[in-house]
């Protein structure tokens, strides 16, 4: 491969199939599929796509060298401000012990023992091994703090390396206040709220047995409305509940998990603009149930896959290795995981200007050592993404 460094405008030339996004692309399916394909970046953002024949003159050229390019990975839910370990705890698991949510009690420990520099460390390396992996946007939350002053130092460690970030005092209910959740909701309401509101652009609730019921998980969005944090819910991952039909009713940009659904959860994510996010890599290593990514889909729900990269539950950053799951476990098709991995998570952001290679985009894709987006799941583990750009600068 070649490329030229100066300021102007590149062509990626020579792309053996190039993933778009757009259904009026290509081969008019939703992934939008170019083949022979060539795309040309001014500054941050895509200006034009097509047939590598058809390509207009660039200042600079890559030869893609017959690999296929797909948009960058959108993670939209993650949990990267901890520190600890929790290895004991997944040997345990693995060895027959069952998952609860009650293990988020050991990383909020070592959390709010971390220093500052510490934490900042962890988060930068962590969004640093997503990128290498074609990662290009990552959300993240707070939650492993849980007292005012860890909650809002946690978000602006976050914030400093990430725009999208989460309001996730509502993970669990703290030890210290195990006697009085009530009071602990009105914490997360109030000065909590207060403090973190500054730092963040969404407000995330645990609405699950063992964290948080319906009524309050009802109480901290609203509150984190009013404030301008829009919702995102942790919705139905251990048992059937009133997540989903909460985060649809409040125009939740996405219901993560969506593990335990009734037929009425199915039909209203449907019907709604909320975003079913589904992490498989949380389902691996628990063992427990598969979201079923085929039964969304196929009642009309928009899907989209992230990693929950997080040190309880599902310790992956790789967007290729939960592709590989949801096409091997869940019932998604390679191509509709891959645009639930890209388009799907800009969806659950609410964000128009990533997840696709169209015109107008941000200049964000990954470069895949294979000819085709299908060897995602075709290779599993295989450490495919060989070239990654971000608002048109090569990061790796």
């Amino acid at each position: 491969m070649t490329s030229t460094t100066t300021a102007g405008t590149t062509a990626l030339t020579n792309i053996a199939s190039l993933v778009t996004n757009d259904p009026s692309l290509g081969d008019g399916t939703p992934i939008g599929l170019i083949q022979d394909a060539a795309v040309v970046i001014d500054g941050d953002r895509v200006v034009w796509v097509g047939e590598s024949s058809k390509a207009p003159a660039t200042d600079n050229a890559v030869d893609a060298g017959g690999r296929a390019v797909i948009p960058g990975f959108v993670d939209s839910h993650s949990h990267l401000v901890f520190a600890g370990d929790r290895t004991q705890e997944f040997n345990a698991r693995m060895s027959g012990r069952a998952y609860s949510a009650g293990g988020i009690r050991t990383t909020v420990a070592a959390t709010r023992a971390a220093t500052d520099t510490e934490l900042s460390a962890n988060v930068a390396r962590y969004l640093a091994e997503a990128l290498r992996q074609g990662t290009t946007t990552q959300e993240t939350k707070s939650g492993y703090g849980l007292t005012v002053e860890d909650e809002a130092r946690g978000l602006r460690i976050a914030r400093a390396q990430t725009d999208e970030v989460t309001y996730l005092g509502a993970h669990i209910v703290p030890p210290d206040h195990a006697d009085d959740p009530a009071a602990y909701v009105a914490l997360v309401t109030g000065e909590m709220l207060d403090a973190c509101a500054p730092y963040a652009r969404w407000i995330d609730v645990f609405c699950e047995k063992g964290a948080f019921d319906g009524d309050q998980a009802r109480a901290i969005l609203t509150a984190g409305a009013a404030k301008g944090l829009h919702p995102r819910v942790h919705a139905n991952q251990l048992s059937y509940g009133p997540g989903v039909q909460l985060a649809v009713e409040l125009d939740a940009a996405s219901a993560d998990h969506c593990t335990h659904l009734t037929d009425a959860d199915v039909d209203a994510l449907a019907q709604g603009a909320t975003v079913a996010t589904l992490l498989p890599g949380a389902e691996f290593s628990t063992r427990a149930a598969w979201p079923d990514a085929r039964r969304l889909l196929d009642a009309g729900a928009t899907v989209a896959l992230s990693t929950d990269c997080n040190p309880g539950s599902s310790f992956t950053s790789s967007m290729p290795f939960c592709i590989a799951l949801a096409v091997r476990d869940m019932g998604m098709t390679p191509d509709e995981a891959v645009w639930s991995a890209t388009a799907g998570g800009a969806a659950a952001l609410r964000r128009q200007d990533i997840g696709r290679l169209t015109p107008g985009a941000r200049a964000d894709l990954a470069l895949l050592d294979a000819p085709s987006h299908v060897h995602l799941a075709y290779r599993p583990g295989v450490p495919l993404v060989t070239g990654v750009w971000r608002a048109g600068e090569r990061v790796h």
